[in-house]
C-alpha cells in the first residue's frame, strides 16, 4: 500500500518536501497554521503596496533550478529572473559626513575586483585569491556537504575532500572577519566580505571562515530578483505541490505528534503514527493518521511542544547550550514618490561593527544604536509591488533574540521598543542616504518584532532565522533531520541540516527524500525525480 505522510508547516521547506515526496509516490497531507503558505517567506499587502515579509536575496539560483527540474519543470518556466546591477549598494558611517559615499557592488567578478582595487590600491591579487578560494569552497560544499544527511561519513572520504582537508581545517578554525582582514585592510571592504555572516544568522567574528564561500555568490555569481518577489517563488512551489496531489490544509494548528510504543517497551523505539490539530478558531481536535510524520516547523517547538519529554531528541537541555541567530525588527514602508538614493538592496554599516555584533550575541544583550541596517527597494525592479511612481521599502534591523523586546504593529501600534527602533532607523536612513523628507512621505507602515517571530512562526527565542551558523552548529554538528527516539519522525527546514536560507531549505527537502530512500550519497539527486514508491501497488 502507498505510504502516507503528514507534513507540519507550509513554509518553503514544507512545500518543497510535500512536492518531492508526492512525486516520489507518497500520499502527502500538508498542514499550515496560517491562511496562506510561505512561513517566513510570506507576503503582506496594503493600499497597493505588496511586501515580501522575509527573505529578499535571490542567491544560489542553481539550487532553485535544480529543485524545479526534479519536479519536471525549470526556473525559466516558473519565474522571470532579473540580474541586479549593482547587486547592492553600501553606505558606511565612515567619517560621519552625510550623505554617505555610496559603494556599489556590481554584478560580476572583474568589475568588483576593479572596485576593490579603486578603494584599496594593491588589493587585487589578494582578492583574486579570496574569490578563487570562495568559489572552490562553494563548489566542494555543494558537492559533498550540503546534499547529505551525514547518516554515514564514508561518502565524504573522497579524494576531492581529502586533498582539501588542510585548507578546510584552517577555514574552520579562523573567523570570517580575521580571514577577510588578511586579504583587505580597508574597514569598508572587510565589512562587505563579512556581512554574509548575517545571512547565516551569525556574526563575522564567530562564523568560521569556511563561509567566505558566500562572497562567490554576490561578488562573482551575482544577485538575482524574481519578478513578483519571493511570493511568486512560494506560489510556484505551492502550485507544483498541489499538481502532484498534495492535500493542503490551511489554518491547521498542530498540537501533538501522535506516537505508539511497542509492548517490548524501552527496547523498541516509539513510532510516529500521525498528528492532532485544530482548524481555525475551533477547539475541536482532528486526528490525521500517517505512516510518516515530517515537521518543517521550528525544531525547538516541534521537540519541546509536540512531543512528550521522554521522546525528545532535542529537548530543553539541548537548546540551553545552543546559540540563536539574531532576531530582527522588520519595517515595511510604503513611501510616496521615488527614492533614487537607495538601490534594490542597500546596506548601512556602522563604524563600531564588532561592538554592534557583541550587543546582539554577548550577554547582556542590547539593541545597537546606530544600527547596521538592510533596506530592500523591490519597486526599483518590479512595477507590481507599489502604486505607479511610489516606493516599496523593506527594512531589516538585526537585534538580539529576545521576545521581551516585543511585537510590531500597523501604523506605529507595535510595542514601544520595536516602534522606537523603527523610528530611529527611518531617521538613520534619511540622514545617511540624504533623504531629508523620508519620514513625511510614509503612507503605509508596519513593523514586526521578536515576539511576532515567536507567536507567528513558533521561532525559538523569537529569532528571525534559526540557530546561528557557528562551527558547533554547522554541517554535521547541526541538528539532524531524524528523531533518534521516534521511528518515522523526520525534520526539514532552516533549523535542521543543512541550515538557514531558502536555498538551504530546498536542499533540506531533498535530503529528506534521500534519507527516506536510504541514499547516503553527497550529490544532488538526478533530474527529474523518478518515483520509488508505487502509488498503484
Amino acid at each position: 500500500m502507498t505510504k502516507s505522510v503528514v507534513i507540519i508547516g507550509g513554509g518553503i521547506a514544507g512545500l518543497a518536501s510535500a512536492a518531492l515526496l508526492a512525486r516520489d509516490g507518497y500520499q502527502v497531507t500538508l498542514l499550515e497554521k496560517h491562511k496562506n503558505v510561505g512561513g517566513r517567506a510570506g507576503n503582506w499587502e496594503k493600499d497597493g503596496f505588496r511586501f515580501d515579509t522575509g527573505p529578499s536575496w535571490y542567491l544560489m539560483p542553481e539550487v532553485f533550478d535544480h529543485f524545479y527540474k526534479l519536479m519536471g519543470t525549470s526556473s525559466e518556466e516558473q519565474l522571470t529572473l532579473t540580474k541586479l546591477n549593482p547587486g547592492y549598494r553600501v553606505l558606511c558611517e565612515d567619517d560621519g559626513i552625510y550623505p554617505a559615499r555610496p559603494i556599489d557592488v556590481l554584478d560580476n567578478r572583474e568589475d568588483n575586483l576593479a572596485l576593490f582595487e579603486e578603494i584599496e590600491p594593491g588589493s587585487r591579487p589578494a582578492m583574486e585569491r579570496y574569490l578563487d578560494s570562495a568559489k572552490d569552497t562553494y563548489e566542494i560544499a555543494k558537492k559533498r556537504f550540503l546534499y547529505t544527511s551525514f547518516e554515514k561519513y564514508s561518502p565524504l572520504l573522497r579524494s576531492d575532500v581529502l586533498s582539501r582537508t588542510p585548507k578546510l581545517a584552517k577555514l574552520l578554525n579562523e573567523s570570517l572577519y580575521k580571514f577577510a582582514a588578511r586579504h583587505v585592510s580597508d574597514p569598508r571592504l572587510q565589512q562587505i566580505l563579512g556581512y554574509p555572516a548575517v545571512f547565516l544568522g551569525s556574526s563575522p567574528y564567530i562564523t568560521p571562515s569556511m563561509y567566505h564561500l558566500m562572497s562567490y555568490l554576490d561578488l562573482e555569481d551575482g544577485v538575482l530578483y524574481a519578478q513578483g518577489g519571493f511570493n511568486r517563488v512560494i506560489e510556484s512551489i505551492r502550485d507544483i505541490a498541489l499538481a502532484e496531489g498534495v492535500n493542503l490544509i490551511t489554518e491547521a494548528n498542530v498540537s501533538k505528534i501522535l506516537t505508539t510504543v511497542n509492548p517490548a517497551g524501552h527496547k523498541t523505539k516509539a513510532k510516529a503514527v500521525g498528528v492532532e490539530y485544530t482548524k481555525g478558531k475551533s477547539k475541536s481536535v482532528t486526528t490525521i493518521p500517517a505512516d510518516i510524520v515530517v515537521s518543517a516547523a521550528d525544531l525547538h517547538f516541534t521537540e519541546t511542544q509536540l512531543l512528550p519529554e521522554a521522546l525528545q531528541t532535542y529537548g530543553e537541555s539541548y537548546w540551553e547550550k545552543k546559540v540563536s541567530g539574531p532576531s530582527a525588527v522588520l519595517v515595511y514602508l510604503g513611501v510616496k514618490g521615488d527614492v533614487p538614493e537607495l538601490e534594490h538592496h542597500t546596506l548601512f554599516f556602522t563604524n563600531d561593527w564588532e561592538g554592534d555584533f557583541a550587543k546582539i550575541f554577548d550577554q547582556p544583550t542590547s539593541v545597537p544604536d546606530p544600527a547596521n541596517i538592510y533596506v530592500c527597494k523591490p519597486s526599483a525592479t518590479d512595477n507590481g509591488v507599489a502604486p505607479k511612481g511610489d516606493t516599496n521599502l523593506f527594512i531589516l534591523v538585526p537585534i538580539p533574540a529576545d521576545v521581551s523586546i516585543g511585537k510590531g504593529g500597523i501604523d506605529g501600534k507595535g510595542s514601544k521598543q520595536v516602534e522606537a527602533v523603527a523610528d530611529k532607523v527611518i531617521e538613520q536612513i534619511s540622514v545617511w542616504a540624504g533623504i531629508p523628507d523620508l519620514a513625511g512621505r510614509i503612507i503605509v507602515r508596519k513593523t514586526v518584532g521578536p515576539a511576532d517571530f515567536a507567536n507567528d512562526l513558533n521561532s525559538w527565542m523569537g529569532g528571525a532565522l534559526g540557530p546561528s551558523h557557528i562551527l558547533s552548529q554547522s554541517a554535521f554538528f547541526r541538528s539532524g533531520n531524524i528523531s533518534k527516539k521516534v521511528q518515522d519522525l523526520y525534520y526539514t527546514g532552516g533549523t535542521t541540516i543543512p541550515g538557514i536560507g531558502l536555498p538551504m531549505c530546498l536542499i533540506s527537502a531533498e535530503i529528506l527524500v534521500k534519507r527516506l530512500r536510504g541514499d547516503t550519497s553527497t550529490e544532488p539527486l538526478p533530474e527529474p525525480l523518478f518515483p520509488t514508491v508505487d502509488k498503484t501497488a
